[in-house]
């Protein structure tokens, strides 16, 4: 996993309150902002079943948000980058085709016990 997330300004703690595993529909992703619109620490959460999965929202390519305003484009399990169309698996954020194929999203480890989805520490 890559840590060097955690050194990011904004980057949230572990122990942060992301948001209930209700707020994001099935099969969806919901788009979270730590600090300022211009600086901010992205992040990702996607709901499969009872599961969260969660990764800095930032495409490998260029580093910009995989989604355009709160709208992420799904389909078959794979998450597009809306700005180059980089195609990346939401379980594992392995990118299958685009211009950063190979490469992946970096993973956030989450915890989501009685339906809140929190960052949690390190596996």
């Amino acid at each position: 996993m890559n840590e060097g997330w955690r050194a990011h300004r904004f980057a949230p703690k572990p122990g942060t309150k992301l948001c209930t595993l209700a707020d994001v529909p099935d099969g969806d992703g919901r788009a979270l902002l730590f600090g300022d619109a211009k600086n901010g620490f992205g992040v990702v959460v996607f709901r499969v079943g009872d599961r969260a999965i969660a990764y800095h929202n930032a495409c490998p390519h260029f580093g910009l948000p995989l989604n355009v305003s709160e709208r992420f484009i799904i389909y078959a399990g794979r998450v597009y980058c809306a700005n180059h169309s980089a195609m990346f698996r939401i379980d594992d954020g392995f990118c299958e085709e685009g211009p950063c194929k190979g490469d992946a999203l970096t993973p956030l480890p989450v915890d989501c016990a009685g339906g809140m989805v929190v960052l949690a520490e390190d596996p």
